[in-house]
């Protein structure tokens, strides 16, 4: 979460894992579009940098960020990638139209991770007003994308160094 003190963006690059063999899906609302997409732009330039290719990065988008979930499980079960990445931005209301929305969508992505042992990552920015979303989607606090990112590869990377390891018995 970034704060008004810090740019939770900013990172060391040198702690990420190579992502050259890794394949994601990128899952984008369509709702609020010009901070959605400054979201994807800063995701998918994250995934370059770490070493992806742009030929295993498959997105896909949805009306809102309610639909995120179902399009993150449809993307899933076509593409089968190693991590995929919701980006969406329900900003605060009238209404709790917003709690009730980013509630469903983090209890959603949670059951699929679980469900599947595949990382589901939440990148939807839940601000109280417009200014706040623009500032993180590339504004003073960074890119909630980026950050998205870093954590896709950084979750997949930790699946796939599972994999090899036997099962033990007892501790």
């Amino acid at each position: 979460m970034a704060s008004a003190l810090k740019n939770l963006s900013d990172y060391d690059e040198k702690s990420i894992p190579d992502a050259a063999d890794m394949t994601f899906g990128i899952v984008v609302a369509e709702w609020n579009a010009a901070i959605t997409h400054a979201l994807y732009e800063g995701c998918y330039d994250t995934l370059l940098r770490h070493g992806a290719k742009a030929d295993k990065i498959v997105t896909a988008q949805v009306p809102g960020s309610f639909e995120l979930p179902v399009g993150a499980q449809m993307l899933a079960a076509h593409h089968n990638p190693d991590a995929v990445i919701c980006l969406g931005c329900v900003i605060q209301g009238d209404t709790k139209h917003n709690e009730y929305i980013n509630n469903a969508v983090a209890t959603a992505l949670t059951h699929l991770g679980i469900a599947t042992g595949k990382p589901f990552i939440f990148g939807v920015l839940t601000p109280n007003n417009e200014e706040q979303a623009k500032e993180r989607a590339g504004g003073k606090h960074g890119n909630k994308g980026v950050e998205a990112a870093v954590t896709a590869i950084r979750m997949a990377a930790l699946k796939k160094s599972l994999q090899g390891e036997k099962k033990k018995i007892g501790f």
